[in-house]
């Protein structure tokens, strides 16, 4: 497992790459640090998408979770950039509950690669996100893809 962190409009950022794919994306700064052809991949892509030059990642992930948990992240990915999802379809999609898709959104481990922040309340409520800014951060990154709020 090799760690690299970067500096980013929405503060530090931490990459994980475990046997060739992303396996997070942590708010802050981690300890040890190293570099591999897809970190540097990773960091440019995110740093892209924030500068709104990047639509679409193109990055091998493997999200650590439960089997409902994969299926919820699966669907966010599915999202288009620049639209949005309620919980609530997504859950009638899985035949599940918007309270078990937003936990699983919540378990995200590698936000705005699999974007969670395209995931949004029915009566037109952002819900949470989790980064330190919180719904904040959600904003901007909706916000970088043309204000899908």
């Amino acid at each position: 497992m090799t760690q690299l962190s970067f500096h980013s409009p929405l503060g530090d950022l931490t990459l994980t790459d475990e046997g060739g794919r992303i396996i997070s994306l942590d708010w802050g700064w981690a300890r040890d640090q190293g570099t591999t052809p897809l970190l540097q991949k990773a960091k440019k892509q995110v740093l892209d998408y924030l500068q709104g030059r990047l639509r679409k990642f193109d990055l091998p992930v493997d999200p650590p979770g439960t089997a409902f948990q994969r299926s919820v992240w699966r669907q966010m990915q599915a999202i288009p950039f620049g639209k949005t999802r309620s919980y609530a379809e997504l859950a009638a999609r899985l035949k599940s509950g918007p309270r078990a898709v937003g936990g699983a959104c919540g378990k995200n481990p590698i936000p705005i690669i699999i974007p969670c922040h395209r995931v949004v309340g029915s009566g037109g409520g952002l819900g949470g996100f989790s980064s330190p800014g919180g719904v904040d951060t959600k904003k901007r990154l909706l916000s970088i893809e043309g204000g899908a709020l």
